[in-house]
């Protein structure tokens, strides 16, 4: 393989950049020349692609966001946009792709992978919530801009003896919360995953935990479950306390990645470099068992990865 490409796709996710300048230098050391495809599939439908060299990529790993900018493209999703794709490959002399992104960008390089073009996925997305990888680029600074942001929160809770609701992001996924919940010492920590009432869960646990003294309180909601002002409103209503709620949004995608982030994202996309190298494609590079590995993407695709139920447990035995 003497041409590869690389794109980004779906939300931004800090790390991006890490995994980004690691399949660069990692490709030109071995010979492989390398095309940035900028936004997305969009950028590798109309040939917005320019080549780049190691210099492109310096001074980007504390960086947050993506250098290549990112997009989601419908016209990709038809026959007619995906062989638009493939003759842009053929004209940069394009023969494999790196795709950092999440299950949509994975299904798109699954299409690809398929007509000719061997693409390998790295998973970039804050949410963790790739079925095949038990950590996703991204996850570990969401989680610390989340500690940062709650802990602010905290002082002024406490001091005006408040209850602070706190959305955090995630979707159908409740990674963050379940997380970040335990890293703050939520008192309540609510997720699409596992079923909750409010009256027990919340309401109830708060006037137990009062009773131990504690004045202010920090519940954590995850955005999936679209409840965060109802919430605030029924637990001013019935505990008349002062109740305010905080959507913290799309802060949890920016800011400089965590060195944790840098070198998940530096050792993934080193091994997509691997298999592209060898004319491995159809892969999806993961996390699993404190080991990176790679799987078929369609396998990748059907794997499901089980909330840690006990681990959300102890969450709600340490709270109190």
């Amino acid at each position: 393989m003497k041409t590869i490409g690389i794109l980004t796709s779906g939300g931004d996710s800090p790390g991006m950049n890490a995994a980004v300048r690691a399949v660069t230098r990692a490709a030109i050391n071995r010979g492989i020349r390398v095309m940035g495809i900028r936004r997305g599939y969009s950028g590798l439908i109309s040939g917005d692609i320019f080549e780049m060299d190691v210099r492109s990529v310096s001074d980007i790993i504390h960086r947050g966001g993506t250098v290549l900018y990112t997009a989601r493209s419908e016209e990709f999703k038809t026959e007619e946009g995906m062989q638009k794709a493939i003759q842009t490959c053929k004209e940069f002399g394009i023969e494999g792709v790196v795709v950092i992104g999440g299950d949509g960008s994975f299904r798109g390089a699954s299409d690809l992978s398929a007509r000719g073009i061997p693409c390998v996925g790295l998973p970039g997305t804050i949410d963790n919530d790739v079925g095949c990888s038990d950590y996703t680029i991204g996850f570990d600074t969401a989680i610390n801009t989340v500690i940062a942001m709650v802990d602010r929160l905290r002082d002024t809770a406490q001091s005006h003896d408040r209850c602070s609701v706190v959305e955090v992001m995630g979707r159908r996924a409740g990674y963050i919360a379940l997380e970040a919940g335990i890293a703050v010492g939520a008192s309540a920590i609510l997720v699409p995953e596992v079923p909750y009432d409010i009256e027990n869960d919340v309401l109830k646990r708060m006037e137990k935990i009062s009773k131990t003294g504690k004045k202010h309180f920090i519940i954590i909601v995850a955005e999936g479950l679209e409840i965060t002002d109802k919430l605030t409103e029924i637990i001013a209503e019935r505990t008349q306390m002062n109740t305010r709620s905080t959507v913290l949004g799309h802060v949890q995608r920016g800011g400089s990645p965590t060195g944790y982030d840098r070198v998940m994202a530096s050792r993934m996309g080193y091994h997509a470099v691997e298999l592209l190298s060898q004319g491995i494609g159809n892969r999806v590079v993961a996390f699993k068992d404190s080991k990176i590995v790679d799987f078929d993407v369609q396998q990748a695709l059907s794997m499901h990865k089980e909330f840690p139920v006990e681990l959300y447990k102890m969450a709600y035995e340490i709270s109190i």
